[in-house]
């Protein structure tokens, strides 16, 4: 089978409405920056020259056809982004607290990106796949929850490696027990998983994450884990035989920046260069160094975007990330 495209997404396409300071009658300003998490991890993917394509669906508004344009832009395969003629495209509005900590509002009521429906779905685009990543966002309500299903099914059946981002939004989901459910649901079809600190916390009850990493391990026939800590690096867990308990660990230092602006994109931006290194490296005879260097690269990555507004548009460059690494930036 033709594999022509390195990485297919599905999931939200959006804007993030992000707080850009005050205006002289003391309101706050929003800058409207183009996001969504799967999209912003094609992005990090097209700065290193893969070749991606997204499936998803924004509004015939102003901000639908905007981000249409952006995808263009960067480079990113749109043929498989739907636009709808009666919702709205969402909205995310987030506010950044001075430790770095977000919060996210959203006005998705419903918003395009829910309502991708199993019709919509380009199944030749993602038999085309090396790799089919996918998140949550499109697993909260139908009929995007049966179209992302719908989505794994072609992708695993046609051989591509499966690539989730839980990436937890908890308002938008009507309970977190639902939440838990679609989660596990995803990890059934999971080879390459990028899950925070938290969201490892939450989805298992333990508070060590090792000992969260091994419960999904044990679980589920996922071969590499990247656990994302945010000022404290990050963590690798990967198995050559996903049927064996035996697993190769490495950490990574963070790079910590400090004009640091927002975080909003940095685990997409890590999840990126962590799918440009499998497609690299395939998942067959990964070491611990190895494991090592993909984790520094995607760190420093990582922290090059919380020094800039939005995600999608800005990626770092491969130079950038080098010189970072090499303690020039």
């Amino acid at each position: 089978m033709d594999k022509s495209v390195d990485v297919v997404a599905l999931g939200e396409l959006l804007i993030d409405m992000t707080m850009n300071g005050t205006s002289a009658q003391g309101n706050a300003l929003y800058e409207a920056n183009p996001g969504g998490a799967p999209c912003n991890v094609l992005a990090m993917l097209e700065r290193l020259g893969r070749k991606t394509a997204f499936i998803g669906k924004v509004g015939d508004d102003i901000f639908g056809h905007e981000l249409k344009g952006v995808l263009g832009e960067v480079g990113i395969d749109h043929r498989g982004l739907v636009i709808d003629e009666h919702v709205r495209t969402t909205l995310a509005f987030v506010k950044t607290f001075e430790d770095g900590d977000r919060d996210f509002s959203f006005y998705r009521n419903p918003g395009a990106d829910m309502m991708l429906a199993k019709e919509d779905v380009d199944a030749d685009l993602i038999r085309s796949a090396r790799i089919f990543h996918f998140g949550t966002l499109s697993m909260t309500h139908e009929p995007a929850r049966s179209a992302t299903l719908f989505a794994l099914d072609e992708a695993k059946n046609a051989g591509a490696m499966i690539s989730f981002d839980p990436n937890l939004r908890e308002p938008l989901w009507d309970s977190l027990d639902e939440a838990k459910e679609q989660v596990l649901a995803g990890l059934t079809y999971c080879d390459v998983l990028k899950i925070s600190d938290n969201e490892i916390q939450w989805l298992t009850g333990l508070d060590d994450y090792t000992e969260g990493v091994e419960w999904i391990l044990a679980r589920y026939m996922v071969r590499l884990v990247t656990v994302s800590l945010g000022k404290s690096g990050s963590m690798a867990f990967y198995r050559k035989d996903p049927a064996l308990a035996d697993y190769i660990k490495a950490e990574a230092a963070p790079f910590l920046q400090k004009d640091t602006i927002e975080t909003t994109g940095a685990g997409d931006t890590f999840g990126g260069c962590v799918l440009n290194y499998v497609l690299d490296k395939g998942l067959d005879d990964l070491k611990e160094s190895d494991l090592k260097e993909m984790l520094t690269f995607a760190n420093a990555a990582a922290s090059i975007i919380t020094t800039r507004r939005g995600a999608l548009r800005v990626m770092p460059e491969p130079g950038e990330i080098r010189e970072l690494i090499a303690g020039k930036l």
